[in-house]
C-alpha cells in the first residue's frame, strides 16, 4: 500500500519534535526537526521542491514523529538520530575519536612540552589545546623548542643520559639531563613557551626585551646575545601569526561550494591566536541551500561530541535556526555561547580567512585526478565522442551597462584549468551591451589566428548564453570554415540557479537538459563559472584603470599631516596604492573608516 500524505498529515500534531522517514524496507532516509511538525512536514508534499528532495519524497513508505517539549529537545534528539541510524539523505560527519594537545606534567623538575591526543583534559598536568591538527600541534613544538630550548626526549631516556645529545648541539635543548641549567631556569623558559602556546607572545617579548636590556647593562652580552636572538624569533613568529593582539576564542566556519562538490572549513583561534584549519566535505543529499547546510553541519559539529565549544562560533551564512542552536550550545558547556555571522574588525579577518581556506580546500578536490576524469569520460559520453575530449574552451563577455567590454577564454584539459592558455579580449567598436556582436568578435579573431596556425584547436567550444550566443558561434564557424570543433551552449535555468542548466549542443534545436548530479554537467558548470569569473576580473581591472584618477589630494579628511604621514609610512603612493584597509589603518591618525574611504578613492 503507497504512502498517503494526506491522510498522514490529517494526524500530524502541530507540537514540536523530530519525524523519521522511511522506505519500503523499514529502513531511515531521512531524520529532520521542526518547530511545527504538521507545517514542516507538509511543505514536503506541496510546492515546488528541488530535483533531490522530489527523490526522497518519492521513496517514502511511512514517517514516524517523535513529540517533545521544545525545539531545543528536537535539535538534540535529531542529532542522536543522525549518529546513530547515519540517514543517507542527512549530511553526515564522522566523530573524531580524540583530539590533538600540548601536555606538560606536573611530575617532573624539568617538564618536556608533548604531543598528546585525548577526547577529554585529564588531571595531572595542563593541556594547552585542543588543536586542529597534529600539524598544528608538531609545527608549535617545533617552533617552542627552536626558540627557549624546551627538551623532547622521553622521561627513561632523560633519567639515563650522561651527556648532551644532539638536540643540545642543535641549540635545541639546554640539557637540563645532565645539568646545564638549573630547575628555576628552566621553569621560566617552560612558562614563556606556554605562555607563547596561549598567544601571549608580546607579554613575553615585552619581558625578554627587559632581560636583554638588563644583561646588557650587567655587560653580560652573551646573554643579552641569546635574549636578542629569542625576541628575535618572536617577532618572526608575531608576524606569521594572524592577529597577534586582539583576544579571543573562536571557532570560525565558512562554506564554499560548486557543482557536485563542496567544503567547510573550521578555523579554531584561541586567545586571539589561529592554530589551523580542518576541512570537512560532507553529502548533501538534499541539495540543502549554503545557510541550512552549515546550520545542519554546526548542530552536528558540537552537539552530542565531546568536543570544547570555543566561547564564540562565527558563520559564513546567518543560519536560519540561529537563536536555536545557540541556546542548545550554551547548554552542553553551561555558559553563554555566542553564534553569530555578523562580525566586525578582525573577527571580520578571520571570517574572510576562513572563506579563503574553504575556497582554496574545494579548488585541490575539483583538481582531483580522478574526479576529472570521471567528468571527462561522462561528458564524452554525453556528446558522443569517441574519446574524452583534449581541450576545451569557454568564452564569456563581461561589461557594465556597456562599460569596458572584456571577453574571456578559459581553457581546460585533463589535468583542469590550463591557465597558461587563458586569454582576455578588449572588445572596440562594438554597441554598449550587445553581447552577441561581443562575441562574435572574439571568436571571429580567436579562429582566424587559429587558421593563420596560431594556437590549438580546441575539441569542444563552450559559450555562456544561450540559443542566440550558440547560433553566432556557428556563423563565425561557417564564415571561416572551421572544421572538427563541437559547439555547446549554456544557458541558466529561470531561476538561474546551479543544475538546472539546458545544454545546446551544435545547433539551437539539439536541447539537452541534464540532472544535477551528472558528472558531464558539474565539469561545465566548472569551466562556465571560471570564464566568468576570469572575465569579471578582467573587466574590473580595466574599468578601475580609466577610472583611478583619484589622488589623495581629493580624498576628504586627508589633508597635509595625513598625507605627509602616509607617504612616510608607506614611501610613496605606489606603497600607499598596495596597501589593504588594515594596513591603511594603522598609520597614525588614519582612522578605520577614514582608510576604508581612502582604499576605495584609490581602487575604485
Amino acid at each position: 500500500m503507497s504512502f498517503d500524505p494526506r491522510r498522514f498529515l490529517d494526524t500530524v500534531t502541530e507540537s514540536p519534535g523530530i519525524y523519521r522517514m522511511l522506505d519500503d524496507q523499514g529502513e531511515t532516509l531521512y531524520v529532520g526537526k521542526a518547530r511545527r511538525l504538521k507545517a514542516r512536514l507538509a511543505s514536503y508534499f506541496r510546492g515546488a521542491l528541488n530535483t533531490k528532495t522530489q527523490a526522497l519524497v518519492g521513496r517514502i513508505a511511512d514517517i514516524q514523529v517523535t513529540v517533545t517539549n521544545s525545539e531545543i529537545e528536537a535539535l538534540l534528539l535529531e542529532q542522536t538520530l543522525i549518529k546513530e541510524l547515519r540517514p543517507p539523505y542527512n549530511i553526515l560527519l564522522r566523530d573524531d575519536k580524540s583530539y590533538p594537545f600540548v601536555f606538560v606534567t606536573d611530575r617532573h623538575p624539568f617538564p618536556a612540552l608533548e604531543y598528546k591526543r585525548a577526547r577529554t583534559r585529564r588531571d595531572g598536568g595542563r593541556y594547552l589545546g585542543p588543536y586542529p591538527s597534529s600539524g598544528a600541534v608538531r609545527e608549535s613544538l617545533s617552533l617552542m623548542q627552536k626558540i627557549f630550548r624546551i627538551r623532547n626526549c622521553e622521561d627513561s631516556v632523560f633519567a639515563h643520559r650522561s651527556r648532551p645529545c644532539l638536540q643540545y648541539q642543535i641549540h635545541r635543548c639546554s640539557a637540563p639531563c645532565v645539568g646545564y641549567i638549573d630547575e628555576e631556569e628552566y621553569r621560566r623558559d617552560l612558562e614563556h613557551a606556554v605562555q607563547c602556546l596561549e598567544g601571549k607572545s608580546e607579554v613575553v617579548t615585552r619581558e625578554l626585551t627587559r632581560d636583554m636590556e638588563t644583561a646588557s647593562q650587567a655587560l653580560d652580552f652573551e646573554e643579552a646575545a641569546r635574549l636578542r636572538d629569542q625576541v628575535q624569533h618572536l617577532r618572526q613568529l608575531q608576524q606569521r601569526q594572524f592577529v597577534d593582539t586582539a583576544g579571543g576564542d573562536a571557532d570560525v566556519l565558512a562554506l564554499a561550494s560548486r557543482p557536485g562538490t563542496l567544503c567547510i572549513s573550521v578555523l579554531s583561534i584561541r586567545q586571539g591566536r589561529l592554530l589551523g584549519a580542518r576541512h570537512y566535505s560532507p553529502s548533501n543529499g538534499l541539495d540543502l541551500p549554503p545557510d541550512m547546510l552549515l546550520g545542519d553541519f554546526v548542530s552536528q559539529y558540537y552537539l552530542g561530541q565531546a568536543r570544547e565549544i570555543p566561547d564564540e562560533v562565527i558563520t559564513g551564512h546567518p543560519l536560519p535556526d540561529n537563536d536555536l542552536i545557540a541556546e542548545a550550545l550554551s547548554e552542553q558547556p553551561g555558559r553563554r555561547i555566542r553564534l553569530t555571522s555578523r562580525v566586525r574588525g578582525h573577527r571580520a579577518q578571520w571570517l574572510e580567512l576562513a572563506r579563503t581556506n574553504a575556497e582554496q580546500q574545494l579548488a585541490g578536490q575539483l583538481a582531483n585526478q580522478t574526479q576529472l576524469s570521471r567528468r571527462f569520460e561522462a561528458l564524452r559520453d554525453l556528446l558522443g565522442l569517441e574519446m574524452p575530449p583534449h581541450r576545451l574552451e569557454c568564452y564569456d563577455i563581461s561589461h557594465s551597462q556597456g562599460e569596458a567590454t572584456i571577453a574571456s577564454c578559459v581553457v581546460f584539459d585533463e589535468n583542469g584549468p590550463r591557465k597558461s592558455d587563458y586569454r582576455r579580449f578588449n572588445i572596440e567598436g562594438v554597441a554598449a551591451g550587445d553581447d552577441y556582436a561581443a562575441m562574435h568578435q572574439v571568436l571571429t579573431r580567436r579562429f582566424r589566428r587559429f587558421a593563420e596556425g596560431e594556437g590549438e584547436r580546441p575539441d569542444v567550444l563552450i559559450v555562456d548564453g544561450g540559443k542566440g550566443q550558440l547560433n553566432m558561434a556557428r556563423e563565425v564557424f561557417d564564415t571561416l570554415d572551421v572544421q572538427g570543433v563541437m559547439l555547446l551552449g549554456v544557458a541558466k535555468g529561470s531561476t538561474r540557479k546551479a543544475g538546472l542548466e539546458t545544454l545546446f549542443v551544435e545547433t539551437a534545436d539539439n536541447a539537452l537538459d541534464l540532472d544535477g548530479n551528472s558528472p558531464a554537467l558539474h565539469l561545465i558548470q566548472h569551466i562556465r563559472d571560471e570564464s566568468h569569473r576570469f572575465a569579471i576580473a578582467g573587466h574590473r581591472a580595466k574599468r578601475d584603470k580609466t577610472r583611478r584618477t583619484s589622488t589623495l589630494q581629493e580624498i576628504p579628511g586627508v589633508g597635509p599631516r595625513r598625507r605627509r604621514e602616509l607617504l612616510r609610512f608607506f614611501g610613496g603612493i605606489q606603497g600607499i596604492r598596495q596597501a589593504s584597509r588594515d594596513e591603511l589603518a594603522r598609520v597614525p591618525g588614519i582612522s578605520d573608516t577614514l582608510a576604508d574611504a581612502i582604499h576605495r578613492a584609490l581602487h575604485g
